[in-house]
């Protein structure tokens, strides 16, 4: 007969002591996994993002006659004025907001499917479709208020090329520029769009819930979550990059102010513009996300 196993330890397959098989561990790897899944995809669909964010920005104030840059113009641009790495710019940021957003997210996510799992089992029943939902919902909600002010310093390091030379903040790193927004504009500012980042969350985690998971479900999700979520990521780009003008002011007073003055002196397909970079920012990183997970998932089960 073997020893019992020793107070505090679990005893995973086989019989063996594995740290990989105790109680707090499962219950913590799920946001682990979720959130190193989401860093590797950040770090490969980086220069998109970055491309994704100027397209956004092109011609703020400037009316319908703005010019309209390509996604290719605007990649050789950013090159052409510093170098290639500078498509990385905000990369420690959007690190850290996965580090935050996408650990909270798939690990509540997880966490709250296995609760509801259990108790339909318990039942003799399917988890249903509106609890599939909600689980997903919720855990949107909370990552995304989490990592907000991350997700704020992206934005800013990624436009702060686009000012003149004299008004760049020239942010060192994602601490550096939290640090500095907070200081100069208050610690409420490092939440500024997470109201439309709610919205765009729910939009997304509404379709992914009923799709479905998996690399073709990703790519059919990411395709009409693209079209439905890019207002709201539109719109939480621009309030997440506004800050005081001359007069102590912000040019949008929040998201509804921003999404009528844009519909007005832009047209209203300036939604949409550049929907081809932002479907090839987000399907691919939902694709590689839950590919990882899954392989994280495979190492660690």
């Amino acid at each position: 007969m073997s020893a019992a196993a020793a107070p505090g330890r679990s005893v995973g397959r086989g019989g063996k002591s594995d740290i990989l098989h105790h109680p707090i561990t499962r219950s913590v790897l799920p946001f682990l996994n979720g959130g190193a899944a989401g860093m590797i995809a950040t770090s490969v669909i980086q220069p998109v993002d970055m491309v994704k964010v100027r397209i956004q920005l092109a011609g703020e104030g400037v009316g319908k006659g703005a010019i309209r840059p390509s996604a290719f113009k605007v990649a050789g641009d950013i090159i052409k004025q510093g170098k290639f790495l500078d498509l990385y710019s905000g990369l420690s940021a959007g690190l850290l907001r996965q580090a935050v957003y996408t650990t909270a997210r798939m690990g509540f996510f997880t966490t709250f499917m296995n609760k509801i799992t259990t108790s339909a089992k318990a039942e003799g029943r399917p988890v249903t479709f509106g609890e599939r939902t909600l689980a997903a919902l919720s855990a949107g909600g909370l990552g995304a208020v989490l990592g907000n002010p991350a997700d704020l310093a992206l934005i800013r390091m990624q436009s702060d090329g686009m000012r003149p030379l004299a008004e760049r903040k020239n942010y060192t790193s994602v601490v550096n520029a939290l640090r500095r927004i907070a200081g100069e504009e208050g610690v409420v500012a490092l939440w500024n769009g997470c109201l439309p980042t709610l919205d765009l969350q729910r939009s997304r985690h509404l379709i992914n819930a009923e799709v479905g998971r998996g690399i073709a479900a990703s790519a059919v999700a990411g395709f009409f979550a693209s079209f439905f979520s890019l207002p709201f990521d539109f719109v939480k780009t621009r309030l997440q990059k506004q800050t005081k003008g001359p007069d102590g002011k912000l040019p949008y007073k929040g998201s509804l102010d921003c999404a009528v003055k844009v519909a007005k002196e832009e047209g209203l397909l300036r939604f949409y513009r550049g929907f081809g970079t932002y479907y090839v920012r987000i399907a691919p990183h939902a694709m590689l996300t839950v590919l990882f997970a899954d392989w994280f998932l495979k190492l660690t089960g």
